[in-house]
């Protein structure tokens, strides 16, 4: 529909949810990955297309890295990524957004070490195949922890593994360890070790998190959408946060939670609850100097790594709340 179909004041007044209207469908694509959060559920039950009058067409990835250059190829409009893959991806001053931060990652991803595999301490690890996603925030957290127990990573075997390949490789027992998310994560941990969590490792001083990001051009043009978007997520999280019992005992729930994510429906309350989905007023605040600090530390770690030549002088350009509304 065009603008001038609809009187200013009418359009005004059009809302869905307590969410305004655009005046214009904006079909897009967005990118999700795999995690268990409660917007997956708001996912299912078709709230974000609601909200923003719009087609979505949603595309699963099973990594950051393939998120950003689905983004960066102009594929993708919206796509969810983790601080690791958003802090390359603003280095190579990609024209993105991070408009929205969708999880504090505790025991969601962790480094486990198959069972069989004689690691029984970190000291262990030398000399083992440990599989990860590569520019990811499961490889941060990786190469953070090895660092917090002093092992050289050139003395360990890291795979570049995407999710369903650690998968295929654990069961056949060609991997030792690996460091990932659900559902890998939940496949690892039925016949292995947890041997650290990225929730321990962020009280450790490596936090990493979650982030929806969006191409620059797309909210320029679309900011209402990007708007309804978060809207859409925060209140999913607030419905979640305000009796997180009585949200996992609705079964359906869990169930479009474990359709949307590949996780065990009894494994969804643990990692629901080792991770932390802030609210819109902790949004406001989140997205300024606080996210453009993390990024700037991440990206510090990915060039001492060798993963990024350079880091940015700034990166609040890549960082903006003003899609966040209360």
């Amino acid at each position: 529909m065009t603008p001038f179909l609809f009187p200013r004041r009418l359009l005004a007044v059009l809302t869905l949810g307590g969410l305004a209207l655009t005046t214009q469908a904006a079909n897009f694509t967005v990118a999700y990955q795999t995690t268990v959060d409660p917007a997956k559920v708001a996912q299912a039950d078709g709230a974000y297309e609601k909200a923003s009058n719009s087609q979505i067409d949603w595309r699963k990835f099973d990594s950051g890295a393939e998120v950003i250059t689905a983004v960066a190829s102009g594929d993708v409009q919206i796509g969810y990524v983790g601080s690791s893959p958003l802090a390359a991806a603003a280095t190579r001053q990609l024209p993105i957004q991070t408009f929205l931060i969708a999880t504090q990652i505790g025991a969601a991803e962790a480094l486990v070490a198959r069972d069989g595999s004689g690691i029984a301490k970190p000291a262990d690890l030398i000399g083992k195949k440990i599989a990860v996603p590569f520019v990811s925030t499961g490889h941060y957290s990786l190469l953070a922890a090895l660092k917090h127990w002093q092992i050289d990573p050139a003395k360990v075997q890291i795979l570049n593994l995407a999710p369903p390949a650690i998968i295929a490789a654990w069961q056949r027992g060609d991997i030792d360890a690996t460091y990932v998310w659900d559902p890998a994560l939940g496949v690892a941990k039925q016949n292995g070790k947890v041997l650290i969590t990225s929730g321990e490792l962020g009280k450790l001083g490596a936090p990493t998190f979650d982030a929806w990001i969006v191409r620059k051009d797309f909210a320029s043009k679309h900011p209402e959408v990007v708007r309804a978007f978060a809207k859409v997520t925060l209140n999913a999280y607030a419905d979640y946060r305000k009796d997180p019992q009585a949200w996992l005992a609705d079964k359906a729930n869990v169930a479009k939670l474990v359709k949307l994510s590949g996780a065990k429906a009894e494994d969804i309350p643990l990692l629901l609850q080792g991770n932390v989905f802030p609210l819109a007023a902790d949004q406001a605040a989140a997205l300024g100097a606080p996210t453009t600090q993390a990024i700037t530390d991440t990206a510090g770690f990915l060039k001492a790594q060798g993963k990024v030549e350079a880091v940015l002088p700034d990166y609040a350009p890549y960082v903006s709340n003003q899609f966040i509304t209360n």
